[in-house]
């Protein structure tokens, strides 16, 4: 441990400490662009510049280590000029379109020019004039007018992506991100590009110009895309008074302080909800064979539902009632199919379909596309064995499946010939799929945003989340249709 004075705060910090860490850890803020805790230090935009006493000139705070006895000032007039200048340089060329651009509320520039710069313009010239709306990857958007050249795109897909597509072409005033023909970037953590951007230069085709960061509410939640438990926020719009319907989720962004491999989260993570949204199921149909469709009001779909079960039960042939579910579940909704096997003698069956594994990315991505395999293992036991469709025809007459967080259904359902001897057929899922027309009876449930509880990822940690967004009217989540179809069997017998 080394002793330094910072602002002149006496600090204790570890050696080879940079000074910028020191300043933080003292809740010292220094400004910065080109600096990114994850990141390798590059000490190019000298936006940090401090003073050190001793020093010749001013040395970057983001690479410059803490010595035993050092003093550093981040505050004199010398460090605010040298700032001031870096902001005069940097908006020489910027385009100075705030009001427009898709970075407002959430951009360095912006915020540092308001803190260190308030100064006039000097320049009487023409701004230089670059490419504007260039895609560099399938949801990313440069716009060279206003990037800062803080080259952190470059570093993340140099050292951590692995990839390399990025790099600085042109020397001096000319300089500019850029890439080879054809060599587009397409890695599958091209999203952590937008969070990293400081200012408005690399946007997200998804979220471009749909609503301003200071309408959204960021909702602390686990990514339920794979086992590995990224920690996310999901940015929700809670709607205009007179427009209710402007409301709902936005985007997806990593949490830094809660993901297991620093502050990135994949493209799945980060993408995905917006074909959830795109495809929900909002109504319950049953689907009558020759007699068409007709859409049920819960209380219909649950007392016809509930009386199937309770013919079974009353017959003691409950053993025929089958539950096909995956481990998206949370650990609670675990504890509702327990409770619901538990309501039944013999217990209905329980087997689970998960998305087949996909090998993972060997980074972030898992093998296994559902966020809760260990918690379903821990919970369900011995009963809960893979789906075997052999044993499933012999003994399920009503049989429930529970689509993945995605919507998947197991692959054998799309060939009704192997499944028509099941009499009733009930699928549960949060969004349409190409297999509804199969089913007796749909029923909509919460997406994995709309849920709370816990999941138990790949390391064994339980991990806790609160729903991002209020469930929809007249929607329940997988454990919520367990209870409602219990109770209904219980009402039935009262009656």
């Amino acid at each position: 441990m080394v002793k330094v004075t910072i602002d002149g705060r006496v600090l204790e910090t570890a050696e080879g400490t940079t000074i910028l860490a020191a300043a933080e850890q003292a809740g010292i803020s220094i400004p910065r662009f080109c600096h990114h805790p994850a990141l390798t230090p590059e000490g190019s935009c000298r936006m940090c510049v401090v003073e050190i006493e001793g020093a010749a000139k001013l040395e970057p705070a983001c690479a410059t280590a803490v010595r035993e006895g050092m003093k550093v000032a981040t505050q004199t007039p010398q460090v605010a000029e040298a700032r001031r200048n870096v902001l005069e340089l940097l908006l020489a060329d910027h385009p100075v379109d705030c009001p427009i651009c898709d970075k407002a509320g959430e951009c360095r520039l912006q915020d540092y020019y308001r803190d260190y710069g308030l100064f006039p313009s000097d320049l009487r010239e023409p701004k230089t004039r670059r490419e504007k709306l260039l895609k560099i990857g399938e949801r990313l958007i440069l716009d060279r007018e206003r990037c800062v050249l803080c080259t952190r795109c470059v570093r993340f897909l140099r050292d951590v992506a692995k990839t390399g597509e990025l790099g600085v072409f042109g020397r001096g005033g000319g300089s500019e991100i850029g890439f080879i023909e054809g060599a587009a970037v397409a890695t599958p953590y091209a999203g952590n590009l937008v969070d990293l951007c400081p200012v408005g230069a690399i946007t997200d085709a998804a979220f471009r110009f749909r609503t301003r960061s200071w309408f959204l509410e960021p909702k602390p939640s686990i990514c339920p895309f794979c086992g590995r438990g990224c920690g996310i926020e999901v940015d929700v719009h809670p709607g205009f008074a007179r427009h209710p319907e402007t409301g709902g989720i936005f985007r997806v962004r990593p949490r830094p302080d809660a993901t297991p491999a620093g502050p990135w989260i994949c493209d799945v993570g980060r993408y995905a909800w917006i074909e959830i949204e795109s495809r929900r199921a909002r109504a319950i149909v049953w689907n009558k064979g020759g007699g068409g469709e007709a859409v049920l009001s819960a209380e219909k779909a649950f007392a016809l539902l509930g009386a199937k079960i309770r013919a079974l039960d009353e017959t003691e042939r409950t053993g025929r009632l089958a539950l096909v579910v995956h481990s998206g579940l949370t650990n609670e909704e675990w504890d509702d199919v327990r409770m619901f096997r538990d309501g039944f003698h013999p217990r209905p069956l329980l087997r689970l379909a998960d998305p087949p594994d996909d090998g993972g990315d060997g980074f972030l991505r898992t093998p296994e596309r559902t966020p809760n395999r260990r918690g379903a293992l821990a919970a369900g036991g011995a009963d809960l064995r893979p789906l075997d469709l052999d044993e499933l025809r012999a003994r399920a007459d009503l049989l429930f499946v529970f689509a993945g967080v995605r919507g998947e259904v197991t692959p054998w359902i799309l060939h009704p010939e192997e499944w028509r001897s099941i009499r009733t057929k009930v699928l549960v899922s949060p969004v349409l799929t190409e297999a509804d027309d199969l089913f007796d009876f749909v029923l909509p449930c919460a997406s994995a945003f709309e849920k709370s509880g816990s999941y138990t990822n790949v390391e064994g940690r339980r991990r806790e989340f609160g729903a991002a967004r209020p469930v929809s009217e007249g929607i329940r989540t997988e454990g919520g249709i367990l209870r409602s179809l219990l109770e209904a069997v219980r009402r039935g017998k009262r009656e």
